[in-house]
């Protein structure tokens, strides 16, 4: 008498099941990470950003003929408290800003006032920041120039 096993006892199709439930669990995961995290590339008011790049442009380009240059530094930066230094020249306004802006995460971008010391460099302390690529955008209190550099 030829005994038969049942078919869960078998191998075969859960090899063949393994497949698809492969595809659920990564299809569920990938689900959750879509909901769980924002895309910060993405701007509501893209059309009115696009219209108001040409003044940010002659932000730049004021500053560029008014021989305004500016070099950043982030002293003991990274992912410890540290200190930031802003070598400013063809201008010494009392106050600076400085905003560091993450390369591809708004959330971790950070705006600092810089008052000027007395050796003419600015100063201030510099928050632990992300890892990542920063571009730092060196800017009057005014808001007539703005001098943009990229730090790693």
């Amino acid at each position: 008498m030829n005994a038969t096993t049942p078919w869960y006892r078998e191998r075969w199709p859960w090899i063949l099941m393994s497949g698809p439930a492969a595809v659920i669990v990564a299809g569920a995961i990938t689900t959750w990470i879509a909901f769980a995290t924002s895309d910060g590339l993405v701007a509501d008011d893209y059309y009115k950003r696009g219209l108001g790049i040409n003044a940010v442009l002659k932000r730049e380009q004021a500053a560029a003929q008014r021989g305004i240059d500016a070099s950043v530094e982030l002293v003991g930066g990274g992912t410890t408290d540290g200190q930031v230094l802003v070598r400013l020249r063809g201008a010494e306004p009392p106050v600076l800003f400085l905003s560091l802006v993450h390369a591809t995460r708004a959330g971790h971008d950070v705006r600092l006032r810089l008052e000027r010391g007395s050796d003419g460099n600015y100063r201030t302390a510099l928050p632990p920041l992300a890892a990542g690529h920063w571009r730092a955008v060196v800017d009057d209190a005014r808001g007539e120039w703005r001098v943009v550099q990229e730090v790693l």
